[in-house]
């Protein structure tokens, strides 16, 4: 009979759970009396479940400050998802190589679980389940550290989004992923490979959409200001000076 989980693998599992659907978003502070009573455990019990998940990069700890849901800067975010990319190569190749017909049903069968979720309209879960599925490919590559590195990046990952993502729709996600299972059933790693890159820039792309926003430019900016001044007062030159009323002439007022 497996052993029933502790108090502090239960906070764990919450805690971390809460993070990557972000119910707590980058920045909540975590009080250790609080995370204690709530889970019926001492305050130095609920210091080693922050500490895990620092291990983990998902809280942030220092001396003397309440913990709190980690902040990846942009620099950090971009470092994340260089490494992810990497990581996600490796484990899509290990799993061809390692390819067996169960995978491809337990693989379409969480496919499914997106879905339903998405049909649910419950975001937060779809996004917890889109990070696993990628953990169910790394699990499959049988390389238990790469299981490891990946398990905390993909967390990370979902803190970049939480700060810096914009709206997407889940549908993406779902065929990107079928996609995916279809290439490694047919055995073809560079396909495979190919499909995991395109998801990953999109995942990147939408979590630092700043590097997306064109850089304004100086005379273009002025231009367009320009010509709405001069639609508004045409009757102001751009050099400021006022045109002057021309009197009529002797033979206007004649006529």
């Amino acid at each position: 009979m497996a052993k029933p989980p502790s108090r502090v693998d239960i906070a764990h599992t919450a805690l971390r759970q809460a993070i990557i659907e972000q119910a707590l978003l980058p920045g909540t502070r975590l009080p250790e009396d609080e995370i204690g009573g709530h889970f019926g455990m001492s305050r130095t019990l609920a210091r080693a479940v922050l500490q895990r998940l620092a291990g983990e990069g998902l809280v942030d700890l220092q001396p003397k400050r309440t913990a709190m849901v980690a902040q990846p800067s942009l620099e950090e975010a971009r470092e994340i998802f260089e490494v992810r990319r990497a990581l996600e190569r490796e484990a899509v190749e290990l799993v061809v190589r390692r390819w067996k017909p169960q995978f491809g049903a337990e693989l379409e069968g969480h496919v499914r679980e997106e879905d339903a979720a998405k049909a649910r309209g419950e975001e937060r879960v779809s996004i917890r389940l889109a990070g696993e599925f990628h953990l169910k490919l790394a699990e499959m590559s049988g390389n238990r550290l790469l299981l490891r590195y990946l398990g905390e990046v993909v967390s990370r990952c979902s803190l970049i989004l939480a700060l810096y993502g914009r709206p997407h729709s889940s549908d993406c996600a779902v065929n990107e992923h079928s996609e995916i299972i279809s290439a490694l059933r047919a055995g073809d790693a560079a396909r495979a490979v190919h499909l995991m890159d395109h998801h990953i820039g999109s995942v990147e792309r939408r979590a630092l959409f700043d590097d997306d926003v064109p850089k304004a430019d100086l005379g273009s900016v002025l231009a367009h200001y320009a010509r709405a001044i001069t639609a508004r007062e045409a009757a102001v030159p751009l050099d400021g000076k006022r045109e002057k009323a021309t009197k009529p002439s002797r033979q206007d007022k004649a006529s």
